[in-house]
Formats: structure tokens, C-alpha cells, sequence
């Protein structure tokens, strides 16, 4: 798959079939739309192309807003390329491209610099300025810029009530804790890398020694506070590690600040400096207050044994 910014578009693109969204965590309904381009595109002898923003457009109208993403800009492309994409184009968001609508957008963007000749929206898929477009209008401009507009399907659910969106995972991630549904609607594991930093040493004085985590993505999206199973990768594995991570403020020690620390079961190495991806399987518990310090271990017992039954 080729990557190029819109910047750095090659003064002769290809022509091509193209879809356009933010496509925060490539999810279940993201592939169906992309696989769809594919397939349209070898039908016509055109590259596929998929556009993303190189940021949340929120973020640049709202300086304020700290967004929650699915994947770094970096895990999108990886994912993407699976999908038999022929090229991925980054453009960078600015207020200028905030402005534009999508009449401009369609014509100056997608038609003149990157040579879309067919486009496939997602099912309530909006850009331009204001979104206050919608499908219909989309055709309309296509139409008179020689652009065919398709719009998507929708991937829905398990329960038929809505259909699989960022916003929807985000909450069932963070609110909820239940990334064992990610397999499904993100079709993997949700992950978080971060560096390796000292920390209090509580776990090792409990007999549980764990890394403590700064995740190396500042925007990305942390789970609901609890205790997980999880498959922990360190720099030059060949094969993740069973693991359990806490995310909380360690309540029993009248913590007040959000740690990441994971054990890793039966390592004792230092950990210190290095990267450690995360790859989450399972919640087995919300965080808690417990009596003392004794109570803490012997529940820490039973989420090891969890772990090694889930994870083998």
C-alpha cells in the first residue's frame, strides 16, 4: 500500500475509487465500506483509496477537546494496509480545510488533486463546512464534476439497534470495560503501548511486581477502571506473555492518580525503559477498596488464577 500526504501528492495520482472519513479504529463498519471500495475498484481497473485526517477534525475548531481515539494515526495505516488498499492519503486538517464545503471539497479536493472518479460514503457519513450536506447532495455534485457517489451499507450491532460506530466502542470500552467484545466489532485485540516508568513498588511488596505504564499516545483511549487479562508483548518478543493489568487509582492505598501497571505472570526481569504493548482480552473485576493490604493479595491470588486459565 502507498501512503502519501496530500501535500506530497504525486503530480500524476492514480484514478481511483475512494472513500473519505476519519475511520477511528478501522471497526467493523469501516471494513465493510472499505472492502466494498476494493471490490468496486478492481471491477473498474482503478486504484482504491482510502483519505483520513492526519487529527480529529474536532480538535482543530475546538482547542479544548482531547479526543479519546481507537488508533494512532500509525495503527490505522498498519490495519488499513491490510485490507488490500492500493493507497492511503493523509490529509492534514486545518481551519482553512474546515472552511471549505463540500462542493469545494468534492471539486478542489477529491476530484482535481486526487483524481477520484468514484466515491463511496459510509451510511451517515458528513463533510464539508458545518456537515449540513448530506448523501443526496453528494450525488448532485459528483454528477456535475463527472464523480459517481455510492453510499455504503451499514455493519450493525449483534442487537439490530444500531449500527457498529467509533462512539459506540468507545463507550463500551470506557464505560463499560468490555473489550472482550473488540475480537468482533474492531475484528482484533484493542491494544495500548507505553513505556515502562518507576512507580511505588506496591506490587512488589504484595509479591506482585508490575510494570508501571506511560502510554507512548497521549489521545489514545484507556478502558474502564479494573483489573483485565491481558497478552503483554515486550521489545523483540517473539510471542506476547500472559498478563494482568490494574487500571485505577490503587483505592486500597488511597491512591489519587490513574496508573496502567501490569504484572506479567512468572517474569522477573527489569522492565525499566522499555516499550510493553498491551493486548486486552478479558475484565475479570471493577477496581475496589479492599480492608488491608493481606485481602488485596488474596484477591490478586484469584485474578492470577483467572488469567491463567483464560490465557493458559
Amino acid at each position: 500500500m502507498e501512503k502519501f500526504y496530500l501535500n506530497q501528492c504525486p503530480e500524476r495520482p492514480k484514478a481511483c475509487v475512494a472513500t473519505v472519513g476519519m475511520f477511528d479504529g478501522v471497526h467493523l463498519g469501516h471494513q465493510h465500506v472499505i472492502g466494498q471500495v476494493v471490490d468496486k475498484a478492481r471491477e473498474m481497473g482503478l486504484a482504491s483509496t482510502v483519505i483520513t485526517f492526519d487529527r480529529p477534525p474536532r480538535q482543530v475548531l475546538d482547542p479544548s477537546f482531547h479526543p479519546q481515539l481507537l488508533t494512532t494515526l500509525a495503527e490505522k495505516e498498519s490495519i488499513i494496509a491490510q485490507l488490500g488498499v492500493d493507497q492511503l492519503v493523509v490529509l492534514p486538517f486545518t481551519l482553512e480545510m474546515a472552511g471549505l464545503s463540500a462542493q469545494v471539497f468534492m471539486k478542489q479536493v477529491l476530484r482535481e488533486q486526487l483524481q477520484v472518479e468514484v466515491l463511496v460514503t459510509g451510511y451517515d457519513n458528513r463533510f464539508g463546512h458545518d456537515r449540513t450536506e448530506g448523501f443526496e447532495d453528494y450525488v448532485r455534485y459528483g454528477h456535475e464534476m463527472g464523480m459517481q457517489v455510492f453510499r455504503g451499507d451499514a455493519a450493525m450491532m449483534d442487537d439490530g439497534r444500531e449500527p457498529v460506530s467509533s462512539s459506540v466502542i468507545r463507550r463500551l470500552l470506557a464505560v463499560d470495560g468490555r473489550v472482550d467484545l473488540m475480537p468482533h466489532y474492531l475484528t482484533r485485540l484493542y491494544q495500548l503501548r507505553g513505556q515502562v516508568a518507576a512507580g511505588e513498588h506496591i506490587g512488589h511488596r504484595l509479591g506482585y511486581p508490575t510494570a508501571n505504564l506511560e502510554p507512548d499516545a497521549a489521545d489514545k483511549l484507556i478502558p474502564a477502571p479494573g483489573v483485565y487479562a491481558v497478552w503483554a508483548s515486550l521489545e523483540g518478543d517473539q510471542q506476547p506473555r500472559a498478563a494482568m493489568m490494574n487500571i485505577g487509582t490503587r483505592p486500597t492505598f488511597h491512591g489519587n492518580r490513574q496508573t496502567l501497571e501490569v504484572n506479567i505472570l512468572g517474569y522477573s526481569g527489569d522492565l525499566y525503559g522499555q516499550l510493553v504493548s498491551v493486548a486486552f482480552v478479558k475484565r475479570l473485576r471493577a477496581e475496589r477498596r479492599f480492608e488491608s493490604p493481606e485481602a488485596l493479595t488474596a484477591q490478586l491470588d484469584n485474578d492470577r488464577e483467572q488469567v491463567k486459565q483464560l490465557l493458559g
